[in-house]
């Protein structure tokens, strides 16, 4: 974490919060919810922790906006200090969250979606909060049970959700990581906004492939996971 980004993370103000569930939806892959204490906007995040010995992260809300719990998606490391405790929390326990904030926006324009691993979060939090039911959702994992949500988001997205697999094959799934997923398209939608939402490799990639293609900057939003 940066100097910058440290010193907001240490400026914000947390509140106490009761944990009402814990589900490991993938191995060491898990969703968190608590009682929603604030509205949000589709696309924003919360700053969480366990208590005040360790620093704040930042995890995008994964559910929509007129549900009763705020939820979250994240990845056990366990060369971390936060998440490895997120992962053994009971309910009932308490945890440090902020309200939530961020400009990595859903609306209702034209859009593709691009995701990898736990960066599908916000776009879960769109699609629950009644936005891009239109748009192409693309999400980039290396197995098959990396494809988080999958069950509800390909009812949704019955011809638009593109699951790229970079290790394992499968039915319904692209052989291949997003990226040469992208580079093999011939042509890339006008009037379109690009979201991607991931590791900072996977986003600057991404973004210099849309530029080569044509894309201009304005078009292309970004929120980099760490």
């Amino acid at each position: 974490m940066d100097g910058g980004l440290s010193n907001f993370m240490k400026s914000i103000r947390l509140v106490e919060v009761k944990i009402d569930s814990l589900t490991e939806i993938s191995e060491n892959v898990f969703v968190l919810s608590f009682k929603r204490l604030f509205d949000f906007l589709p696309g924003q995040v919360v700053a969480i922790t366990t208590g005040q010995d360790i620093p704040p992260r930042l995890y995008s809300i994964c559910s929509g906006t007129d549900e009763p719990r705020i939820s979250i998606l994240f990845n056990m490391k366990l060369e971390g200090e936060l998440t490895p405790r997120l992962a053994k929390i009971n309910v009932g326990d308490m945890v440090m969250v902020s309200a939530p904030f961020g400009a990595f926006l859903g609306d209702n324009e034209p859009a593709w979606w691009i995701a990898s691993g736990t960066g599908i979060a916000p776009y879960r939090s769109m699609v629950r909060s009644g936005l891009g039911r239109l748009n192409t959702l693309i999400h980039g994992g290396k197995t098959r049970d990396s494809f988080y949500f999958s069950d509800e988001l390909q009812q949704l997205y019955p011809d638009k959700y593109i699951r790229c697999c970079s290790q394992e094959t499968g039915e319904g799934l692209y052989s291949g990581r997003l990226t040469q997923w992208l580079k093999d398209q011939k042509t890339l939608p006008e009037n379109t906004n690009f979201y991607l939402c991931g590791s900072s490799e996977m986003v600057v990639e991404v973004r210099d492939i849309l530029l080569e293609k044509g894309v201009i900057i304005e078009k292309i939003m970004s929120e980099i996971y760490f």
